[in-house]
């Protein structure tokens, strides 16, 4: 066979030949709309990747962004790995000094910045380092912007104007990339310690990309219209942008506006068939649809992909009761991060209404090329939905080392499985449940229990919004589970 690399440029120049009609819509600050067609996109790519080469972008060199989920960001999705840089996406939710650690531990070279997010760059500026600061102009009113339309060669106050260096530049000249090659980066969040840096190659990006098109899997084609509501800056919006792009599916992208009604406005004015986001995300969905339930007339069998949490059983109920299908997965920053994704195939038929939910609510069954296993002391727990262990997990798309940090070499075993830290059953059909995290079981008289199994039980009853299951000391029992609980209104 050729010896074909695996690479983001194939993607782009792809996008731009068989698609160039295809839609890209961006919810802008100011709420209005942004459009162009793929034919747009790849020639801005280009334009950028350019730019940041005219500009001494150097091969491997990482360019943060700190963006919002907009048609720019997605250009220098593209743009930097094309141009052989590493695209390396700054979470803004973090606090300042974790951001501000984040750029200098990745030793990022260039920033490009929305210019409504320049006070929070103001906040991190004298703590970092970057060379070269390109600002976005959405006509935002910060007086630091500095990006005048009149200023000499859009550069101004030490901050360069993204369009002036887009009209101004040359397409990308790619060089001859390997796709073992780094191509973007992320930094865990919500770990102990500080964040960790994972890496990913091109071929990892491709391979997720392709197993994340997969009809068992989010079952992306070009017939879709997507809506990434997990952010752009959050481990790479689950790779949804690089899939999409890959089979040429519309992509709506919706800004800073992730209110219930916002989003809701939008998937049904551009006819949403696939979003993915955070349980809290579809959680104010779900109470402005029950709010008011006939103000919306959106695509029949939506599809709602939620991760980074467990999503509560009684919330996949209520979504199927508004014809919209609730897609559980499971996944990590080390992991590209699709793991595991709940889809349920044929042999369910034979299941009960509850049994069918059930299933549905677990994180469910790797893609091809990813493996996993549940470990306890006593080695590789059997797959019969009930012992629980430690998940691991092996694969293209799965990290072998965090960036410069030799320390955290343990979370790898000696066998070259990946430690997540998760705690899972797995069934005989390879359904994965999550059922906690380590460091948040409860152990309570010598006794496992799941907070999150307590959590969803508690999420099931008609008069809670949410609820957290915390450990609390316990001079009998050791541990004992402490419920927190929101009261729905009324």
């Amino acid at each position: 066979m050729m010896p074909f690399p695996l690479t983001l440029p194939h993607v782009l120049e792809r996008a731009g030949r068989l698609f160039r009609e295809r839609e890209i819509v961006s919810r802008m600050p100011d709420r209005s709309l942004h459009r162009y067609r793929y034919a747009d996109f790849e020639r801005r790519a280009r334009a950028l990747g350019g730019a940041l080469q005219r500009l001494g972008l150097r091969r491997g060199d990482r360019v943060a962004t700190l963006m919002w989920n907009h048609y720019a960001h997605l250009e220098a999705y593209f743009a930097v790995p094309c141009a052989g840089g590493v695209l390396h996406t700054l979470n803004l939710r973090l606090p300042h000094d974790d951001i501000a650690y984040i750029a200098n531990h990745a030793a990022d070279r260039f920033l490009i910045v929305d210019d409504v997010l320049l006070p929070l760059l103001e906040r991190i500026r004298p703590h970092v380092k970057f060379e070269r600061i390109i600002v976005v102009p959405f006509g935002g009113s910060a007086p630091t912007a500095g990006v005048e339309s009149g200023a000499e060669d859009g550069v101004e106050n030490g901050l360069e104007n993204y369009e002036a260096l887009i009209a101004s530049s040359a397409p990308v000249a790619v060089p001859a990339l390997a796709e073992e090659e780094p191509a973007g980066m992320c930094y865990t969040s919500g770990t102990t310690g500080r964040p960790k840096g994972v890496v990913y190659s091109h071929r990892a990006i491709v391979l997720h990309s392709f197993a994340s098109a997969l009809q068992d899997i989010l079952g992306l084609s070009r017939s879709d219209t997507v809506c990434p509501v997990v952010p752009m800056f959050h481990v790479n919006a689950w790779g949804i942008p690089f899939s999409a792009i890959m089979v040429g599916a519309k992509l709506v992208l919706p800004g800073p506006h992730l209110d219930g009604e916002s989003l809701l406005d939008l998937f049904e004015g551009e006819g949403v068939t696939l979003t993915a986001g955070v349980p809290t995300i579809w959680m104010s969905i779900l109470k402005a649809l029950e709010e008011q339930p006939s103000r919306w007339k959106l695509p029949e069998g939506l599809r709602m992909v939620v991760g980074g949490a467990a999503a509560p059983e009684n919330m996949i109920r209520a979504f199927d009761r508004f014809g919209l299908r609730v897609v559980h997965g499971w996944g990590m920053t080390e992991t590209t991060p699709v793991g595991t994704v709940s889809t349920v195939g044929p042999e369910a038929g034979a299941l009960s209404e509850d049994e069918r939910y059930a299933l549905r609510a677990r994180q469910g069954v790797p893609p091809p090329f990813f493996e996993v296993r549940a470990m306890t002391g006593d080695g590789e727990a059997p797959w019969d939905g009930r012992t629980m262990g430690e998940l691991q997990v092996r694969g293209p798309w799965v990290a072998a080392a965090y960036h410069d940090a030799p320390d955290d070499a343990a979370k790898w075993t000696d066998d070259g499985w990946f430690r997540t830290e998760d705690v899972a059953t797995i069934d005989a059909r390879g359904y994965v449940k999550i059922t906690d995290r380590i460091k948040d079981l409860v152990k309570s008289g010598g006794e496992w229990i799941s907070s999150v199994d307590l959590e969803n039980a508690l999420m099931a009853h008609p008069d809670v919004a949410e609820a957290a299951v915390i450990a609390v000391p316990d001079e009998k029992w050791g541990e004992r589970p402490l419920a927190v609980v929101v009261r729905k209104a009324g």
